[in-house]
């Protein structure tokens, strides 16, 4: 299979949201079109595209109710890409996540000097450069992979015990961006602020969070307390 043109699919934000939505969970044809502010018949579309490059897969599945069975889609890759674009570079590498991976990385860039004097010394150390970057790409393909099975495991751990996709959902996008807005939530989920912000304090229960001033993030400080056996009452 051919390598997908990643930097056309990633291009489009509708495409990124359906994306984006996918990495939570498989989703089906209809949830899918009722998450982005675009008709049925543009999520089609690009799904399609999706399809055909070979980022997603499709596939029918008996839904708990009687009636016909519905579409799903699943993403097929498992690869980090990489990009750098100057006046001077432009290059990109996907890398596979998986396989036999590095546990440490030393990067020295001492040994290679700033300056030159000949066309030779500068080719030189921008292959050694290359070398070091190369070390780079397998700490970040070691970061990723295992960042990527963590995922996986978290959302069938809290699926398996709290069982609440939503709340899955905000922990997914934290763990991912870091913090998030109650309006940015509000509007991916498609739910009222008030509901996002309920949610929020349901997940709370779970994982520490920090819902102030219309931003909900993981309280990393209360997260440590409760790894290192501290309760405390939670976020006023």
């Amino acid at each position: 299979m051919t390598e997908p043109d990643i930097f056309y699919i990633l291009g489009n934000k509708v495409r990124r949201d359906l994306l984006s939505h996918l990495t939570c969970t498989e989703c089906y044809f209809s949830f899918l079109s009722s998450k982005v502010n675009v008709s049925s018949t543009a999520v089609a579309k690009h799904l399609k595209i999706m399809e055909r490059e070979g980022i997603l897969k499709s596939y029918e599945r008996e839904g708990p109710f009687i009636g016909p069975a519905r579409k799903y889609y699943d993403i097929a890759i498992s690869r980090t890409y990489v990009t750098t674009v100057t006046p001077n570079l432009f290059w990109y590498r996907g890398l596979d996540l998986g396989g036999s991976l590095i546990e440490k990385a030393e990067i020295d860039l001492s040994r290679i000097p700033l300056e030159h004097e000949t066309l030779i010394s500068m080719v030189a150390s921008f292959l050694e450069l290359t070398e070091e970057l190369e070390k780079i790409l397998q700490a970040l393909q070691a970061v990723e992979s295992r960042r990527d099975r963590l995922m996986k495991e978290i959302k069938e751990r809290y699926l398996e015990e709290i069982g609440d996709m939503t709340q899955m959902a905000i922990l997914h996008y934290l763990l991912l961006n870091g913090e998030a807005t109650i309006e940015g939530l509000s509007d991916r989920l498609n739910l009222k602020e008030r509901e996002v912000i309920a949610k929020a304090q349901e997940l709370d229960k779970f994982i520490p969070l920090r819902i102030k001033d219309g931003i909900v993030k993981i309280d990393e400080e209360r997260l440590k307390q409760k790894l290192g056996g501290v309760e405390d009452a939670g976020e006023d």
